[in-house]
């Protein structure tokens, strides 16, 4: 189990910043659950996921704003996906560049879908910075403050394994459930 930790903290930075650049909660929630314990450290890893979710953005938008054909073949099979998220870009305006980081699921659909837009870059940038701050201070403080309970909660999944299967399940169920409905072809 040392080894385990010894190999968290050498390697877990590294694997913190490559998560982080596609969503990055199950990472920065370990990193700060590890934090807590006393593993990692939580200013770095608040920091290195603010940068690779904030450049993992940045990323999506340069390539659907300037890569066009090569992300629609991407895709073709999420286009309703991508309708959901201009829909949200019409109703929430630049507010959902800060909602979409704790939405798991259409995390990396949106900067796709401003990027198809004229939305100006500037603004892009600005919001998507401030987004990925506030995202990673709250998630990674919450994760630390919440260490002693999360701790508990992977001892009880540890003595218990068929608990982990089951919250997957209801977790992906509830996704699948809510993408397929929010973007189900409506009858006129």
């Amino acid at each position: 189990m040392e080894d385990t930790f010894s190999n968290l903290a050498t390697y877990g930075y590294i694997g913190l910043f490559l998560y982080s650049l596609g969503g990055g909660f199950v990472a920065l929630i370990g990193a700060g659950v590890l934090s807590f314990m006393g593993k990692m450290d939580l200013t770095l890893s608040i920091a290195i996921a603010f940068v690779a979710n904030a450049l993992g953005d940045f990323m999506l938008f340069y390539m659907a704003r300037y890569q066009k054909t090569m992300m629609m073949e991407g895709i073709k099979k999420h286009r309703r996906k991508l309708a959901l998220s201009h829909m949200m870009m019409k109703k929430y305006g630049s507010w959902i560049i800060l909602i979409q980081k704790f939405i798991y699921g259409i995390k990396t659909l949106i900067p796709i879908a401003i990027g198809l837009t004229k939305y100006d870059f500037k603004k892009f940038a600005i919001f998507n910075v401030a987004s990925a701050a506030i995202w990673a201070l709250v998630i990674g403080l919450a994760s630390y403050y919440s260490g002693s309970f999360l701790v508990k909660v992977a001892e009880t999944i540890g003595e218990k394994p068929w608990i982990a299967p089951v919250i997957l399940v209801i977790f992906g169920g509830t996704l699948w459930f809510y993408l397929t409905h929010a973007t189900k072809k409506k009858k006129r």
